[in-house]
């Protein structure tokens, strides 16, 4: 989940998770980046890195908008606005880059409870030639991806189409992340939905990266010859690609680390085997990891040669430089305790800045009375 104080976590850990407990405590106090490929309490200091450095301007965020109720999924019109799904509100507004907000509509059949709701949102990269935007949400029995035609000169939303359903759901785990990849699928991040066992069954929803059509057809060439692209996740909710097409995730660990993952089709992340590095030839191991206390990490964007990470409980945007490779340099904390809980990171169209959103109307979340946000922050 999306990480409760300490005292009321549990500990369930897996026999590997407990080999690996013992040399994770010999480095609590930074985080662990790994040549081949490298969780939340409150105000917790930076690990590996300072706040105002790297490519970030050492300027504030400013404001674009307030007053929002969870956002959520952000994804960006061709005028450079973009839609905001609200997770706990179900509702979809349009924000312009000079902070207008309208109210494009409501999608309906969205059932909000702990840490599910309206999550991911993508617009059709077509778009308005395909005049769509695709949803991620929970109902009373399940998570679904629908896709919904959008009226961009009326600012309206029709009627969801459900293109993919059966996706399993909780009050926590759902995942929720989707995006288009370069290659024109969609994908669409789920979360273990509390089943950890549903990770490993790649025939199981749960605990994937999943692959499909803009009509919810499995991929033609995914590896499993059916929606899973990758497996053994826990709770995924930040896809994002390189100018050379790789696929980064965010991963929510249990109790002992957060991580980044390179994602390979087909390829096994773990759990509920291993969290972290270390579970053998088998697995897969991230490429960055961190402690809870200081990521959580939610949505990922990339932005010149670097991914940029939203933390929840860590309020803090991690930067992780890119080496090119596959590989990265050494994790960089922005903003650390200055702004909450973060969600959702996204670049802007002009590549100039990035668009931040808070959580902090969360359970977890400690909100100001313009709560939640988003928020325009430039690039060097």
């Amino acid at each position: 989940m999306e990480r409760t104080p300490a005292h009321t976590r549990t500990h369930t850990y897996t026999t590997r998770t407990l080999a690996l407990l013992g040399a994770a405590l010999l480095a609590s106090a930074c985080s662990t980046t790994e040549a081949n490929g490298a969780g939340p309490g409150e105000n917790t200091e930076p690990g590996s890195g300072s706040a105002g450095a790297g490519a970030l301007d050492p300027g504030q965020p400013e404001d674009l908008a307030t007053g929002f109720d969870v956002p959520w999924g952000i994804d960006f019109l061709p005028d450079g606005s973009a839609l905001v799904a609200q997770r706990d509100s179900a509702v979809v507004a349009r924000l312009a880059p000079d902070g207008q907000t309208s109210e494009a509509g409501t999608i309906e059949g969205v059932a909000h409870g702990g840490e599910g709701g309206l999550l991911g949102l993508a617009v059709d990269p077509d778009f308005p030639e395909e005049p769509y935007v695709y949803v991620y949400y929970t109902t009373e029995s399940d998570n679904r991806v629908s896709r919904v035609e959008y009226d961009d000169e009326a600012d309206s939303l029709g009627e969801p189409e459900v293109i993919l359903d059966g996706i399993p759901a909780a009050n926590t785990h759902n995942g929720g992340r989707i995006e288009f990849g370069p290659d024109g699928y969609l994908y669409a991040a789920t979360g273990d939905a509390q089943d950890p066992d549903s990770s490993q069954d790649t025939d199981s929803l749960a605990g994937k990266i999943l692959r499909m059509t803009t009509t919810g057809d499995p991929a033609p060439d995914n590896p499993f010859d059916n929606y899973a692209y990758s497996y053994g996740h826990r709770n995924v909710q930040g896809l994002a690609w390189d100018e050379a097409e790789n696929l980064y995730a965010t991963e929510f660990g249990q109790d002992l680390l957060d991580e980044v993952n390179l994602i390979e089709p087909g390829n096994n992340y773990g759990w509920p085997e291993v969290e972290g590095p270390g579970g053998g030839d088998e697995y897969t191991d991230p490429l960055v990891t961190w402690e809870p206390a200081e990521a959580s990490p939610s949505g990922a964007a990339i932005a010149g040669d670097s991914l940029y990470v939203a933390s929840l409980r860590g309020a803090r945007l991690w930067e992780v430089p890119l080496n090119g490779d596959g590989t990265v340099g050494e994790p960089e904390a922005h903003f650390v305790d200055e702004l909450g809980r973060l969600r959702t990171v996204v670049t802007a169209p002009d590549g100039d800045a990035l668009w931040l959103s808070t959580s902090n109307r969360d359970p977890w979340g400690s909100p100001a009375d313009d709560d939640d946000r988003v928020m325009s922050v430039p690039l060097e």
